[in-house]
């Protein structure tokens, strides 16, 4: 494998695993809600804020009459689109 190659990879498995941590941190955050999670937890807090900032775009997208079911498409479709969005970028990398 050439240089350019492994740096291609590289990069593309970086850009893999970043999307994939977003989405976790963004589905911890879900999971915590939907367990009541002691919001006065420190760690609690920053999953919440983090996943706040991360899916600022998606959050109360949607208006449904339930609080749980607003956190879980708002957040869910966050968590979504970054997924496709960084392994699709991701693919897109390693074919060049």
């Amino acid at each position: 494998m050439t240089t350019r190659a492994s740096n291609t990879t590289t990069a593309a498995r970086i850009i893999a695993v970043v999307a994939d941590v977003i989405a976790f941190v963004i589905g911890l955050w879900i999971l915590m809600y939907l367990l009541e999670a002691n919001r006065a937890n420190e760690l609690v807090e920053f999953v919440r804020e983090s996943a706040r900032w991360l899916a600022g775009w998606s959050h109360d997208l949607f208006t449904f009459e339930e609080e749980w079911a607003r956190v879980v498409s708002g957040y869910g479709l966050a968590a979504v689109v970054y997924l496709f969005a960084g392994h699709a970028a991701a693919g897109a990398l390693r074919r060049r």
